[in-house]
């Protein structure tokens, strides 16, 4: 149960060789390289920086033209393509690849290019949709709009607030030119928001009519438009058209560049790896022939990797044992049903160095609790077919997409072995569709016992299964006690609480209270009894003289001891936290027996079996999802909350090999 050992790797070897010792470590996927490991490190005069930068830049930029082809010409996918993985392939392949290097480049460039265009049309586009939206009025207008004198005429284009007749443009001009016969006003458009105008007359009177115009609101047309408005209109649509042809020929081109799509995959992996190696010699010490690099290895791995590379390299590798003042990284191994959790406990925290990984302990509760608040036999079939499928037809996916999928497939078996036991069939299908449609109702008898009709026996198995739980969680805290040699924490800390819990558990079972919940009546012996108070009393002494046992001053520890009793209520809080699975428990059930029942109110017909199948199919759909949310996230809250609280604090640091993170492909290494 404990965390992987791990081991400090000293290696130090010739400069000549360094990059191929980089790459040998990158491809074992091992070693976590440490650059703390050089308190007076020297700048090598190798520009791995700079080098690492370019390959990052070039990554980048294959990576943009991939999305623009994905964009323009989308790879066609499944629903669950998220879940293949990456491809493999094989060195060999890549390199291949790597010489049309030049070629790739070139079509990723062309990609950036046209994208571009095909954003600068677009916006030329739309821009020229807005000065066509603002011709429209102007379209009866037979001059340009830019038009404004003759030798001896002057003419005002432009707009004035709404009005309702020429009548009323004249009375305006008409406060300032009392000639009104020297002035031609033309309506070209009107509308509720403006009136366009044009208005002509000589050049001396030219202020005297514009000033009047202004009293309603007069605005001479933009310098922005030139030409005859239905002239400009159709220019801009015939280059709107043109712009549109472009960018569908530009569009056609991504199909084309499509096709190499897959290599820029490629190339771009193969960039990020040499990116990679110039990170991991940047963390090298260099001196004029030799360099040094030191990193963590797991315990298990260490020996291979030396033997690996003193087979084929001129070294020397030391292995040294991780000092106890050293921030060396937490690595998390196990399987099977352990596996699975690792997420649900890293999410918590990764444990540290003096703690145990607590994933197998909790993989088996999790199951255990998880079942219990779904806990339909028809919900856990469904879960463990589609999760076991998924595992079967995907076998590259991420590792930690595949250990949620194992986490749930192993639920669904715990939630189909409690539907047995409480004979939960979507809810009670099996009774409502043989009472509802062949008259004669069949009724599937639970294993054990059905909550629905004994809900108090469920809530005492609850409190039954949270006991042992926190119980098991004190006893891992006692265990790393005994590992550590801390025998007088073990017997202050885990010993004195056991005995008094078990005493008051003992104390509790024999009165009326539990006897009115439970229907069990206990009798305890003269000598039991005493032995309960004996274990309640003594623990609670043992509690408050040695919980502040590090204090010298009596009443200080006395106070210590007082605080640390009073978290009796802090384990009355956290049992009574397991009631939540009778709650769960009795909602999967209770909306499902709803949905069925709302189903079958159409009565033996053929209306009432397609009411009954389509009601059936999206009401247990909604009930089996918001449940197994549900499920999850109590259950998270069950191992978070109080079984961590016993024992575990977490904290570690995660262990981050040197290794090359691609995202496309997996390299398949020549052995």
């Amino acid at each position: 149960m404990s965390v992987m050992a791990m081991k400090r790797l000293n290696i130090c070897g010739m400069k000549r060789d360094r990059e191929s010792i980089i790459e040998t470590i990158n491809e074992f996927k091992a070693m976590e390289l440490d650059e703390s490991a050089f308190q007076n490190k020297n700048l090598s005069d190798f520009p791995t920086n700079d080098q690492r930068i370019t390959f990052e830049k070039k990554a980048h930029n294959i990576e943009n033209a991939i999305e623009a082809i994905e964009m323009y010409a989308p790879e066609k996918k499944g629903m669950l393509a998220s879940l293949e993985g990456k491809k493999d392939i094989k060195r060999v392949s890549m390199m291949s690849i790597v010489k049309r290097e030049d070629e790739l480049t070139d079509m990723a460039k062309r990609a950036m290019d046209n994208m571009k265009k095909i954003i600068e049309d677009r916006v030329e586009i739309d821009r020229n949709q807005v000065s066509m939206q603002s011709l429209e009025p102007w379209l009866d207008l037979d001059i340009p709009m830019e038009f404004t004198h003759t030798e001896r005429t002057s003419f005002l284009i432009g707009t004035i607030v709404k009005v309702d007749s020429q009548e009323e443009i004249y009375d305006g001009i008409g406060l300032h030119l009392v000639d009104l016969s020297e002035v031609e006003i033309s309506i070209v458009h009107k509308d509720k928001f403006q009136t366009c105008i044009v208005a002509v007359c000589l050049k001396e009177y030219e202020n005297a009519v514009e000033n009047g115009l202004h009293t309603l609101g007069f605005a001479r047309i933009s310098n922005a438009f030139k030409g005859v408005p239905r002239e400009e209109l159709d220019k801009l649509k015939d280059d709107n058209e043109k712009l549109q042809r472009e960018i569908e020929m530009l569009k056609a081109e991504f199909n084309t560049l499509a096709e190499k799509r897959e290599d820029l995959k490629i190339l771009s992996d193969y960039y990020r790896i040499e990116a990679s190696k110039q990170e991991g010699m940047g963390k090298s010490n260099d001196s004029a022939s030799t360099f040094f690099i030191s990193g963590y290895v797991p315990k298990k791995v260490a020996g291979s990797l030396v033997e690996k590379l003193n087979k084929k390299f001129n070294l020397y590798c030391e292995l040294e044992n991780v000092k106890e003042d050293e921030d060396s990284p937490v690595l998390m191994q196990n399987s099977g049903i352990g596996q699975s959790v690792e997420g649900i406990v890293e999410s918590y925290g990764l444990p540290n160095k003096k703690e145990i990984d607590p994933s197998k302990i909790v993989s088996w509760f999790y199951v255990f609790l998880f079942g219990l608040m779904l806990s339909d036999a028809a919900y856990g079939l469904i879960m463990f077919i589609a999760c076991a499928v998924l595992l079967k037809k995907y076998k590259k996916m991420e590792l930690s997409m595949r250990k949620s999928i194992k986490l749930f497939m192993y639920c669904g078996i715990s939630t189909l072995m409690w539907g047995i036991l409480f004979g939960g069939y979507f809810g009670d299908a099996v009774e409502t569709v043989s009472k509802t449609f062949f008259g004669h109702a069949v009724m599937v008898k639970p294993l054990w016992f059905a909550p629905l009709s004994d809900p108090m026996k469920l809530l005492l198995y609850c409190m039954l299964f949270g006991i042992i739980h926190l119980f098991v969680g004190l006893a891992v805290k006692g265990y790393m006690c005994i590992r550590d040699r801390e025998y007088l924490n073990f017997f202050c800390d885990v010993v004195l609480w056991f005995s008094l819990l078990v005493g008051l558990i003992m104390l509790l079972l024999p009165t009326e209270l539990f006897y009115s919940l439970s229907q069990l009546r206990i009798n305890f012996g003269p000598v039991l009894t005493v032995i309960s108070k004996i274990l309640a009393i003594g623990g609670a002494l043992g509690i408050l003289v040695m919980a502040g046992r590090n204090s010298k001053k009596v009443g200080l520890r006395l106070a210590l001891g007082a605080y640390d009793l009073y978290n009796l209520t802090g384990w009355l809080s956290d049992l009574l936290s397991y009631s939540r699975l009778l709650a769960l428990g009795l909602a999967t059930g209770v909306i499902a027996s709803v949905i069925n029942q709302i189903g079958s109110m159409g009565g033996n017909s053929i209306v009432g079996i397609i009411l009954f199948i389509i009601v059936f199919i999206f009401g247990h759909i909604f009930n089996m999802s918001i449940n197994i949310l549900g499920a999850y996230v109590h259950t998270n809250r069950l191992q978070y909350v109080e079984f961590f609280g016993k024992f575990y604090e977490g904290g570690g640091r995660e262990f981050h090999p040197f290794r090359s993170e691609t995202k496309y492909v997996d390299i398949e290494e020549e052995s």
